[in-house]
């Protein structure tokens, strides 16, 4: 399967970036040429484009789909309501639908399951992680007691962490990853492979034996006592209105779940 992404500059120039139709006409010209291919499986539309009206973006990719160019659509980098105007404007003039959003999560930023995650479940879109291990954070290499950040953390710290409260996470990782033998890093991709909302984790290694630990994640399976321990240690600060929308709803919810 091959996906890949429009969005950035790839010239000078206002239509050389962005999600414009103009740009998006000419760059998936361009990646056909490079891939060697005939089609990609999953076009993504790599960030938001406040310069282009969303229809014009969705509209292209319509025209991508129906002339065989693209398979399936996705977004990246969007926020809930700008993928919520998205699939809407797809519904009503019945254009190709959006299939999945790239977005960042891991046990060390649960930002989206304030907003993004309610979306994309009541839509039925597909998340796929960007930076799972958190840049890097949640290798396993780093501890309380560490001098300084290594590798690519030392030189470019993103994405940002709150390091007091993912050294927190990372000791529950140890724990669990003793309990299962199994490595800290594919204890933080085991526990988002068991989101339901995950359909892929993008694993980003350097070097072999990393991609070859990585790829073990699929088999450690996390009893509930061990995803409750990594839930609690990561969990987000209740804001509003999300600790409303839980209380009003706590018994149709409790419904819900009971089917």
């Amino acid at each position: 399967m091959i996906a890949t992404k429009v969005h950035g500059p790839m010239g000078d120039g206002p239509n050389a970036r962005g999600a414009s139709r103009g740009h998006i006409m000419t760059q998936v010209e361009a990646s056909l040429r490079r891939l060697q291919t005939d089609h990609i499986d999953l076009y993504q539309i790599h960030g938001f484009d406040p310069a282009t009206p969303i229809l014009e973006t969705l509209e292209a990719l319509d025209t991508l789909v129906r002339r065989g160019d693209v398979r399936y659509l996705g977004l990246s980098n969007w926020a809930a309501w700008q993928v919520a105007r998205a699939v809407g404007i797809t519904e009503a003039r019945r254009l190709a639908p959006i299939i999945s959003l790239q977005a960042y999560y891991s046990l060390a930023g649960r930002d989206l399951e304030r907003e993004i995650v309610p979306m994309l479940r009541t839509e039925n879109i597909g998340l796929m992680v960007w930076s799972p291990l958190a840049g890097g954070f949640l290798s396993g290499k780093f501890r309380r007691d560490s001098a300084t950040l290594e590798g690519r953390r030392a030189s470019f710290d993103f994405p940002p962490v709150n390091k007091d409260r993912a050294y927190g996470i990372i000791d529950v990782l140890d724990a669990v990853a003793r309990r299962r033998e199994c490595t800290v890093p594919q204890a933080a991709l085991a526990w988002l492979l068991h989101q339901k909302v995950v359909i892929s984790v993008l694993v980003g290694a350097k070097r072999v034996d990393q991609l070859q630990d990585n790829i073990g994640a699929p088999d450690v399976t996390l009893e509930q006592e061990e995803l409750n321990a990594l839930d609690a240690a990561s969990a987000l600060p209740a804001e509003y209105p999300v600790w409303m929308i839980a209380t009003q709803g706590e018994s149709r919810q409790a419904m819900i779940d009971a089917e």
